[in-house]
């Protein structure tokens, strides 16, 4: 278990918020989300743009933060191995979506994610 899963758990289990059901983790993941989109409502900042802006720069990685500690907490809530997960679809992007084909075609892509929602339909 990575240092920062123990402490979530330790901060979650401190308020009582330790016997959250998987279902309400996964709507809080959804509710920050969306509070982290309003960062960017009505306006595509660059990473320049947002850096340049305290403000926004610190709301964002507020919501950042909240967003991981719910999604880190609904995966320890479910005993899955984070580090595990993010390295096995890290692989499945790079077989699914190789680097050299999509960087050097935009458009290939569009037609690999459309067989893929086509064949799993």
């Amino acid at each position: 278990m990575w240092k920062i899963q123990k402490k979530i758990q330790t901060m979650m289990k401190a308020r009582g918020w330790d016997k959250t059901a998987p279902a309400d983790q996964a709507k809080s993941i959804m509710i920050e989300g969306a509070e982290l989109l309003e960062h960017f409502q009505w306006k595509n900042f660059t990473v320049a743009e947002i850096k340049k802006d305290k403000e926004k720069y610190e709301g964002i990685q507020s919501e950042v933060a909240d967003v991981l500690i719910y999604a880190i907490d609904l995966a320890t809530n479910l005993g899955v191995d984070v580090e595990k997960i993010v390295a096995d679809k890290i692989k499945k992007v790079e077989k699914k979506y190789p680097a050299g084909i999509i960087k050097r075609d935009k458009a290939e892509y569009w037609n690999i994610k459309k067989q893929y929602r086509k064949d799993h339909a």
